[in-house]
């Protein structure tokens, strides 16, 4: 019989909440996030990073959530789609997504999400080359990305007269 793996205790703070979890060492953050706090608007698309559907912010960065252990964000502040909008209202960000169109199935959307708020976060007035490359971790195998443009620049628009 295979020894028994010893849990971690780690503490993060998740979309503004203080959590404290115990976790396997190889659970991957991703798993955390969607299985342990049923936070499932991270999405697990290739597990290899590629994709980006598991994009996450931790402490403000942009992380791909599929290849990092959940040990790892002990101590981090990780903020989820779920973590955008604030008091029922949603973020320009998501709100810029619905109004220009910006997805179609949905699957990928919360990781360009975020990927454009760490952008944004940054940039207040990106140029399209700038959006390119913020979102060049994130595959759309729907929009062909124009809307997807077009909503991160409406996004900076809407934030930056906020």
């Amino acid at each position: 019989m295979p020894d028994t793996i010893q849990s971690v205790a780690i503490k993060v703070n998740v979309n503004g909440k203080p959590r404290s979890l115990k976790v396997e060492p190889r659970m991957l953050l991703v798993e955390m996030l969607r299985e342990a706090l049923d936070l499932t608007g991270t999405h697990v698309g290739c597990d290899t990073t590629y994709c980006g559907a598991c994009t996450v912010l931790m402490n403000g960065a942009a992380v791909k959530s599929c290849t990092m252990f959940a040990v790892q964000a002990d101590g981090a502040e990780i903020t989820t789609v779920e973590g955008l909008e604030r008091d029922g209202q949603l973020h320009p960000i998501q709100k810029a997504f619905g109004d220009a169109y910006g997805l179609q199935c949905g699957y990928c959307t919360p990781g360009l999400m975020l990927s454009a708020h760490h952008l944004l976060s940054r940039n207040q007035q990106p140029s399209e080359k700038d959006i390119r490359k913020a979102i060049a971790g994130n595959t759309c195998r729907c929009t062909g990305y124009q809307n997807v443009l077009k909503a991160i620049q409406l996004a900076a628009q809407n934030m930056k007269g906020a």
